[in-house]
């Protein structure tokens, strides 16, 4: 059985920067991947007004699936099988769940190196909390 492996992705140079890194290891990768998208609709909706709101939706998933059908090319190319997943909610919370609900074996998450340690530590971030909250190990790129 190939191992289950889960990529969180978004829009972030981060993001491109951990799928090249996946490419150049991919002989320690299995070739099946799931990248998984999920659209932060926790906050951003509160300033929008509710006959708006599907609008803003709608728009946001067309722009996700576009970035994760780009990734999931790319990786294709290198010879990756690779599951599209796209969900909504607050990704720090999203992404350890369907980890953890799911079984999968590995997370690979990329995490920001310029934010900086005070930052972290007062707001912290999605891939510093994915990896305190996921059971399965994490790769950080």
């Amino acid at each position: 059985m190939e191992t289950k492996v889960l990529i969180p992705v978004n829009d972030s140079p981060t993001t491109q920067q951990t799928i090249e890194d996946i490419i150049t290891y991919k002989e320690k990768f299995p070739s099946q991947l799931v990248l998984l998208h999920v659209i932060n609709d926790q906050l951003a909706y509160r300033m929008i007004p509710g006959f708006q709101i599907e609008m803003v939706r709608e728009n946001a998933e067309k722009a996700a699936q576009q970035r994760l059908d780009i990734l999931a090319e790319t990786l294709g190319e290198a010879g990756f099988t690779v599951e599209l997943r796209l969900e909504f909610g607050a990704p720090r919370r999203v992404i350890p769940r369907i980890a953890n609900e799911e079984k999968f074996q590995l997370l690979v998450i990329g995490r920001k190196v310029k934010t900086g340690e005070i930052r972290d530590v007062l707001f912290g971030s999605v891939a510093n909390y994915v990896l305190h909250n996921v059971e399965c190990p994490v790769l950080l790129f």
